[in-house]
């Protein structure tokens, strides 16, 4: 970069002094915008028939007695969470969720390496785009509209859609998680290579690589580990989310939950909701374990 464009650069970078004022008053224009309306979306709530706010003494007494029945106070039965049994049955659905979010980790990360090339503007219209523009610009569109389909779309609604073509099960649910986080992952990964350092790749080039020779030995060496850290970032999400989902491809945690809220087993439901959250406190821990390993 010449010395032009690298004061240009920096003064882009820099605040402007004249420029505070109006900034500050884009600043008030915004927060008073977005009181008015978080303001108006109550307003809108309050405003339908039948939405009367419970005063705050209802709320507490409702809460007091819903925790007591959590750890089943009054009952005359073990709770679910004094059972060894218990632990032995939640434990095995939390293993299922695991393998589910595994399953479903490792199947977005594939589908993302695997497209990301096309979905990069500097690979397929842009600097280092192919002889056959129109075939990049093509290839481009189509895997830019895939990845923004898959991550439009919930994962919920990938499950509703998918119990259909697929047995109910793990393999549903790790269909569905990872639809919706092909997407993510590939635009994330697209953002990756549009932003990597354009100089080794040119060195390449320079040196007569080909398109594959730049992409294997410039492109992927300098994003795969910013890729393997969103991956394992994705999977801290996608274990929160497979309890969802699990509702609808019954599997794992998610659908014994369901099943107990429907029954009323308030101390089974006491139980999943512990081994969830120990089970994702876990996987935080073991995720963060794996990103320093990745840096």
């Amino acid at each position: 970069m010449d010395d032009v464009r690298l004061e240009a650069a920096q003064a882009r970078m820099l605040p402007d002094a004249t420029a505070r004022t109006p900034t500050r008053r884009a600043t008030l224009h915004l927060a008073a915008g977005v009181l008015v309306t978080v303001v108006a979306a109550w307003w809108f709530v309050l405003a339908q028939e039948g939405s009367d706010v419970p005063a705050a003494g209802q709320v507490l007494d409702r809460t007091v007695d819903f925790a007591g029945r959590l750890l089943g106070v009054g009952d005359e039965a073990t709770p679910a969470y004094a059972q060894s049994a218990k632990w032995a049955v939640v434990g095995r659905l939390a293993l299922d969720t695991v393998v589910m979010s595994v399953l479903a980790a490792g199947m977005a990360g594939l589908g993302a390496l695997a497209t990301i090339a096309f979905a990069a503007r500097s690979l397929t219209i842009g600097e280092f785009a192919p002889a056959n523009r129109l075939l990049g610009r093509a290839a481009y569109l189509v895997v830019r509209g895939v990845h923004v389909v898959a991550r439009s779309v919930p994962e919920l609604v990938w499950a509703l859609l998918l119990v259909f073509l697929v047995r109910p099960g793990v393999l549903a649910g790790a269909l569905a998680l990872a639809l919706h986080d092909l997407g993510v992952m590939g635009r994330l990964g697209a953002d990756v290579i549009d932003g990597l350092d354009r100089g080794p790749l040119r060195g390449l080039r320079a040196s007569g690589a080909r398109r594959l020779e730049i992409l294997a030995y410039g492109v992927l060496p300098a994003a795969l580990p910013q890729l393997v850290t969103f991956l394992l970032y994705r999977w801290e999400v996608i274990i929160r989310a497979s309890v969802v989902v699990g509702f609808i491809t019954a599997a794992g945690l998610g659908f014994q939950l369901r099943l107990d809220l429907s029954a009323r087993r308030w101390t089974d439901v006491a139980l999943i909701l512990l081994v969830y959250v120990l089970l994702v406190w876990t996987v935080d821990l073991a995720s963060t374990a794996l990103r320093r390993l990745a840096r």
